[in-house]
């Protein structure tokens, strides 16, 4: 019997808020027959599903999202799926930033006059007592009256039912969608940490409208449920922004590779037709032509053509590679100086860029080991958190007598204060965050365990030039011969090099500049690809090479050879000069 054929899809998920909530997607994403596995993360709002081939639609799992209260970002048809998801992203930071101005507006007028309402309330009280006076108002300034008045509550109900309506709607309706399965999340405490304020604050209006605020007491905490919406809100909005920073990182991965190449079509006068087309046109066995200073755009062979070629972005190595036919290229790198005509062998997802974008994304996706104890802890989590809640109120009213007021305010507090943001979402967004910023200068992690792996490294080995330097070369020494002075070995060198692509050129150039030396334009510039140039400076015939480049020209360097040696073993790169057929010096880089 033939093995079963395995594929995977990836679904952006919309409307988790905690590990509960992942915990809940994921058991619903294993209920269609045919679903091998399901990895679902909450920091980059993924479920990645693996199904058994033929058994699944796409359309079966998004509707086993949407029944268990969830959104799916649908990119089957997108044209650009990565746009479609960054403008669902910034659309949720405009939301949450809405929430947050909302909340804040009414939150922080309502804060500040509570306070102080209670504030001088507890001092009026001190005084009256002291005194024994029955009216306090009669001894205090206008401010201090007019935060006496009786009216204030209803005036903080007012400015709390916005936020509570508004802001704490998002809260209520996940609480909603859990409960109808079933289940508990992170919205369930928030939902019922707020509405448990703000309801008992209700009933403390009622009891002061019909009279009997002796019994239910007179006191409000509205400002209890607007405080704990607006920053959990706050935090959200946060926690959107964080994670559109890191889906940035990608993008410019993503941004290397051209957008457009020159595909090469029989027909013609000269028996080819240069035609520009999207690089998601281009197919395995399309020839194209790569021109000096353009990004190659597939992973392929060269047919014909002779260049040095910039792959740094991949490598990390600053010095260019040389490519002539028979070489392999990659996409996204630079060709820097001759013209090349390349087979593509790998496009779109199959190329290196590709795979490596693909690989972030994956690493982002993964759980590490700690991120599953935390899941396995996040599923009893909020359960046992409504228990204690209920014992702690069971506790006030029973054993601490202390009446159903003081037991609420406790019972508020604990399920405000153990809402498991930090423990479902803390080390997903650290994993995403520090896997996004890896990939921003230059680091890959596997998988987000190779990251948690990291803190036990003791000592690391590089390889790669530019890793731990400015990652482009400089010029270290000048050594003039034959009477030339040193800043017109420079010159004469730079001013030939002007018109190069090279690294190494562009770092005489640079040296030059730094001097302050000003350079002329070259009469006459032909370089040879990796090897030296050939350029005519004010007159004068200008060489600048490696050794190899100025043997093949026929000079001499045997009287040399110790000082070029002793450059080399050093690190340094032996550039020389040779001016009108005479050894001006050489340069270390």
């Amino acid at each position: 019997m033939a093995e079963a054929v395995h594929q995977q899809l990836e679904l952006p998920i919309t409307g988790m808020t905690c590990a509960s909530c992942v915990r809940n997607v994921e058991r619903a994403l294993k209920k269609p027959s045919g679903v091998v596995d399901v990895n679902v993360n909450l920091a980059t709002e993924k479920a990645t599903v693996a199904y058994i081939a033929g058994t699944v639609r796409r359309s079966d799992l998004i509707k086993a999202v949407e029944s268990a209260g969830y959104g799916v970002i649908d990119l089957a048809d997108a044209a650009a799926p990565e746009d479609v998801e960054r403008l669902a992203r910034q659309a949720e930071i405009d939301r949450q930033r809405r929430m947050v101005l909302i909340g804040a507006a009414f939150t922080i007028p309502l804060f500040i006059l509570s306070m102080a309402r209670d504030l001088v309330m507890t001092s009026a009280s001190g005084t009256m007592n002291m005194a024994g006076m029955s009216d306090t108002t009669a001894s205090v300034s206008p401010l201090l009256a007019w935060l006496l008045w009786s009216g204030w509550p209803f005036v903080f109900g007012l400015l709390a039912t916005p936020v509570q309506v508004i802001v704490g709607r998002q809260y209520l309706v996940g609480a909603y969608k859990a409960a109808r399965n079933g289940t508990t999340n992170m919205d369930t405490l928030i939902a019922m940490g707020s509405m448990a304020a703000y309801v008992y604050s209700l009933f403390v209006l009622l009891g002061i409208i019909l009279g009997i605020s002796a019994t239910v007491g007179n006191h409000v905490y509205f400002e209890t449920s607007a405080v704990i919406l607006t920053l959990i809100t706050l935090g959200k909005l946060l926690e959107a922004r964080a994670k559109g920073r890191t889906s940035e990182a990608i993008k410019k991965l993503m941004g290397l590779a051209p957008k457009t190449a020159t595909l090469l079509r029989e027909g013609g006068e000269q028996g080819r037709i240069e035609i520009e087309v999207a690089v998601d046109e281009l197919m395995s066995g399309d020839i194209v032509l790569v021109r000096p200073g353009e990004r190659i755009p597939v992973d392929g062979l060269v047919l014909e053509g002779r260049s040095s070629v910039d792959e740094s972005m991949l490598t990390g190595e600053s010095l260019p590679v040389n490519k002539e036919a028979g070489s392999e290229v990659i996409g996204a790198t630079v060709n820097n100086q001759g013209r090349l005509i390349v087979e593509a062998q790998k496009v779109g997802a199959q190329t290196a860029l590709a795979q490596i974008v693909r690989l972030v994304e994956q690493a982002q996706g993964s759980k590490a080991p700690i991120q599953r104890i935390a899941d396995t802890v996040s599923s009893v989590f909020v359960p046992v958190v409504l228990a204690l809640a209920a014992l702690t109120f069971l506790g006030w009213v029973i054993i601490g007598q202390v009446g159903f007021v003081p037991a609420m305010v406790h019972t508020v507090a604990v399920l405000v204060i153990a809402c498991p943001c930090a423990l479902g979402l803390a080390t997903p967004t650290a994993i995403m965050v520090g896997t996004g910023r890896g990939a921003e200068i230059g680091i890959l992690f596997k998988n987000s365990e190779a990251l948690e792996n990291a803190k036990r490294i003791q000592v690391v080995a590089l390889d790669k030039t530019g890793t731990i330097t400015r990652g482009e070369p400089s010029v270290t020494d000048i050594v003039p011969l034959n009477g030339v002075e040193t800043d017109e070995l420079l010159r004469l060198a730079a001013a030939a090099e002007r018109g190069s692509e090279h690294p190494l050129g562009r770092a005489v150039v640079r040296a030059a500049q730094e001097r302050g030396i000003k350079l002329t334009e070259p009469q006459t510039f032909e370089s040879e690809s990796g090897r030296g140039i050939r350029a005519v400076v004010e007159g004068k015939t200008i060489l600048v090479g490696s050794p190899r480049f100025i043997r093949e020209q026929g000079h001499s360097l045997e009287a040399m050879q110790v000082e070029i040696e002793a450059l080399q073993a050093k690190a340094r790169t032996v550039v020389l000069v040779m001016i009108d057929g005479a050894l001006g010096g050489f340069i270390g880089i």
